[in-house]
């Protein structure tokens, strides 16, 4: 991916980028000295001033935790953040927070058989194409998860399930000399700032940002902005057409 393909508008930081993973984010590994384990499906965790865990007050994770010196255990989140189309190379991202868990709350708060843990961060890194960063804490504090988090995955799904031609229209807004040899064309990912589509080559692939006319503030508003893009495709005079998927 060459840097310049996917700078257009709004700059989005490193952080910014960890919180909109964890706040996607519907699976993730935790790695203790004891085990490794996979927690999946939603409500297992949340971001707000402090990210906490919520897990069954019977598996072996609580009971770490239970037993662990002075009631802190030293920890390793791991969270993947994964196209939701099936490109080459879904990975977009990877994000380790290490740390603590603690029990939040008193014991015995226990609702519906499960506990929550707070987790004490001591280190964040966030591992994309370009690099492994890390983040600082301060910085994470501050920062918001994209407003599209919560529903890019079902837009681009959409897009590629019902609306092939919606995405081949889109691709008369690339550089037609960046669509030389490519064979399919994947919507990878939006975001505020616009549609990042993959171009694949046969051995390699490139992705390209199509901001929106203005950076989308509401979710609410994501449609639109959608409907603002093909609308200046369809104005645009020269384009190119590629194969559809199989």
């Amino acid at each position: 991916m060459a840097a310049d393909d996917v700078c257009a508008g709004e700059e989005v930081s490193a952080a910014e980028q960890v919180r909109t993973v964890l706040a996607a984010a519907d699976s993730f590994t935790v790695v203790t000295d004891g085990h490794t384990c996979d927690l999946v499906g939603g409500g297992l965790h949340s971001v707000g001033g402090r990210l906490l865990l919520r897990v069954p007050a019977d598996c072996r994770l609580a009971g770490e935790v239970a037993l662990a010196p002075r009631g802190t255990l030293p920890v390793v989140l791991k969270f993947t953040d994964v196209a939701p189309v099936a490109v080459r190379d879904r990975v977009r991202s990877r994000v380790t927070v290490a740390g603590w868990l603690a029990p939040q709350g008193a014991p015995g708060c226990e609702e519906s058989g499960t506990v929550t843990f707070r987790t004490v961060t001591a280190h964040v890194a966030l591992e994309t194409p370009a690099g492994p960063v890390t983040v600082g804490l301060d910085e994470l504090a501050l920062a918001r998860p994209d407003v599209l988090a919560l529903h890019e995955a079902a837009v681009l799904t959409h897009l590629v399930d019902d609306h092939a031609d919606v995405v081949a229209l889109l691709t008369r807004l690339v550089d037609p000399r960046l669509l030389q040899g490519v064979v399919r064309v994947w919507p990878l990912a939006m975001d505020r700032r616009g549609i990042t589509l993959r171009l694949e080559h046969p051995h390699s692939h490139r992705d390209v940002l199509l901001p929106f006319p203005a950076p989308v503030r509401d979710p609410g508003h994501a449609g639109d902005r959608v409907r603002e893009l093909l609308a200046a495709a369809r104005a645009r005079r020269r384009g190119s057409r590629l194969p559809s998927r199989p």
